[in-house]
């Protein structure tokens, strides 16, 4: 497991450090290898301790806060929440058989807005990548938006293998959207 921990607003604590690299490899027993985990420890107004976590491990991110006004308290709180967000997501797992398809690349692509508004033939590329995506059901994805605390999902349907997006309604329920051929 890589551990990154960065202080914001903070000295470099290494008793700190070490607490959080102590008890954090004990998430990774509900997910595969390789693990790596980006921890941000931060301070507002001296009595603000906030620590905010992003596990990413075999196709999956998973994303914790906590704020109280004990740094040591809220690193706590954040890992209980790292490990009850994992245990969920290892009980779902199970519960699905795995699903066998194609792997779809996808290429995202961000734009200036300037570029449009200055009246300009092509906008502007500020960044482009590419990614793999594994077929999934919708309550995967459901549960992928859920983990990554998104609005909506882009995923293809394991068994169309169509693009399809999932998204939260302002209700609080989930939205399906299947384009037809």
């Amino acid at each position: 497991m890589r551990i990154n921990v960065t202080f914001r607003h903070m000295e470099t604590s290494e008793p700190v450090r070490n607490y959080v690299e102590d008890k954090l490899p004990k998430v990774k027993k509900y997910i595969e290898e390789p693990v790596e985990a980006q921890v941000v420890l931060s301070v507002a107004k001296k009595i603000r301790h906030k620590a905010e976590a992003t596990l990413t491990a075999k196709g999956i991110v998973i994303k914790a806060k906590e704020e109280t006004n004990d740094m040591y308290a809220a690193i706590d709180g954040m890992l209980d929440k790292l490990d009850r967000q994992l245990k969920r997501y290892k009980d779902k797992i199970k519960k699905h058989k795995p699903l066998s398809g194609r792997e779809r690349r996808v290429d995202r692509t961000i734009y200036t807005a300037e570029s449009i508004d200055e009246g300009h033939q092509e906008p502007s590329i500020i960044k482009s990548e590419s990614f793999q995506v594994k077929p999934m059901s919708v309550d995967e994805a459901v549960m992928q938006m859920d983990l990554l605390e998104k609005q909506f999902l882009v995923f293809t349907d394991a068994s169309s293998e169509g693009i399809n997006v999932v998204y939260r309604r302002n209700d609080g329920n989930y939205g399906l959207i299947v384009p037809q051929p």
